[in-house]
C-alpha cells in the first residue's frame, strides 16, 4: 500500500486562468479550481479583493486589470487571513489595505504559524515563494459588521455576515449591481477547506449570503457566477457539503469513535457526492479534523502549524 504524498505537495499542474467581467464594475480572475480573485472598478480607482499568494502571482492579476484599465489600485481586500490570499498584496502598492478586526485579530494570534503551514501544504500555489516581503500581510484599516466605501459613485460595502469558512470573514457586495465577491464562504465544484472553520456557524452565514439575493458571484474557488441560478447554486454545494461533514463527524462521535474511523467513514460517506470537486483529498483531512475537535472539545480552530500538519496526516492518512 503507497501513502498519499503529504496534501498537495505532489499537486504540480498549472491551471489555465479566466478573467471576465461579471457585472458592470465587477470581474473575475479564477483558475479552475485554484484560489479566486475579484476586481471591482470604480469611477476613479479599482478595488482588489484576494490577492494570490505572492507578489509574482499577482503581477498576473494587474496585467490583465490593466488590459481594461488605467486607474490605480486604491484598494487590497483580505476577505480572510489565509496566506495563499494575502501573501501577494505587497504587489498592487494599493493606498489601503483593509480587513475585519477579527482577521487582524487572527494575523496576530497565527498569521507566521499558518503562513509556514500553508507554504508546506500546497507549494504549486506559491510560486515565486522567494518574491513574498519577510514577515506578515497587514491591514491598514479594519472594520467591525459594515463599511461602506465609495468608488466615485459606486458604493462597495465590506460585510462580515457571521461565521464559517474564518471567524473573520468578509464579503465585498456591490448592491447597485447586486454583485458579491464572497471569499471562500463559498465554492463552486471545489471543495470548501474547514480547517479553521465554524461548522454550526457556516450555514447560517451562507444563508445571510442568500439574503442579498446576489445576481453574480465570485466564489473562492470555482468558475465565476453569473446568474442567480448559478448563484443559488454555489451557495447550495457550499452548504450541503459543510451539511454533510457535520452529520457523519457528529454520528461518529456520538458512537464514541476516535478521529481516525470518523474520518475514514466521513471519506467514504463523501465520496460518492463530493469526491470529483477540486482539492477533496487534500481538504477533508483538515476538514474532519477541525469539525470533530468542534463537536468534541474545541470551539474555535486551533492554530496549524507545519509539525501539526504532518502529525494529523500521518494519523489518517499514514
Amino acid at each position: 500500500m503507497t501513502t498519499k504524498k503529504f496534501a498537495s505537495q505532489a499537486d504540480l499542474e498549472e491551471k489555465k486562468v479566466t478573467f471576465s467581467q461579471i457585472s458592470e464594475h465587477a470581474w473575475a480572475y479564477t483558475a479552475e479550481g485554484d484560489p479566486n480573485t475579484g476586481i471591482i472598478i470604480g469611477d476613479d480607482c479599482v478595488l482588489v479583493a484576494d490577492t494570490q499568494a505572492t507578489p509574482a502571482m499577482a503581477a498576473d492579476v494587474i496585467r490583465r486589470i490593466r488590459e481594461v484599465t488605467d486607474k490605480p489600485i486604491k484598494y487590497v481586500v483580505m476577505t480572510h487571513y489565509h496566506a495563499v490570499r494575502v501573501l501577494g498584496a505587497s504587489a498592487y502598492n494599493a493606498q489601503q489595505i483593509l480587513a475585519s478586526q477579527d482577521t487582524y485579530d487572527l494575523i496576530v494570534e497565527r498569521g507566521e504559524q499558518d503562513k509556514a503551514s500553508e507554504i508546506g501544504r500546497f507549494p504549486r500555489l506559491f510560486s515565486n515563494v522567494e518574491t513574498v516581503p519577510a514577515g506578515m500581510t497587514w491591514p491598514t484599516m479594519t472594520f467591525t459588521g459594515k463599511m461602506t466605501l465609495w468608488l466615485g459613485t459606486l458604493e462597495v460595502q465590506l460585510l462580515q455576515l457571521g461565521r464559517g469558512h474564518t471567524k473573520g470573514d468578509t464579503v465585498v457586495w456591490l448592491p447597485q449591481e447586486r454583485t458579491l465577491l464572497s471569499g471562500d464562504l463559498v465554492e463552486f465544484d471545489a471543495t470548501p477547506y474547514a480547517g479553521d472553520a465554524y461548522f454550526k456557524d457556516w450555514p447560517q452565514t451562507l444563508d445571510n449570503l442568500a439574503a442579498l439575493q446576489p445576481a453574480a458571484l465570485v466564489p473562492g474557488r470555482g468558475a465565476a457566477l453569473v446568474t442567480p441560478e448559478q448563484v443559488s447554486a454555489g451557495l447550495r454545494g457550499t452548504r450541503d457539503f459543510i451539511a454533510d461533514v457535520r452529520a457523519s463527524v457528529e454520528a461518529g462521535v456520538a458512537a464514541g469513535k476516535d478521529l481516525n474511523a470518523v474520518y475514514k467513514e466521513t471519506m467514504a460517506t463523501l465520496r460518492p457526492k463530493y469526491g470529483h470537486w477540486v482539492i477533496f483529498d487534500h481538504c477533508m483531512p483538515f476538514d474532519v479534523t477541525r469539525c470533530f475537535d468542534e463537536m468534541t472539545q474545541y470551539t474555535h480552530p486551533r492554530i496549524w502549524t507545519a509539525e501539526r500538519d504532518v502529525e494529523m496526516w500521518k494519523t489518517l492518512e499514514g
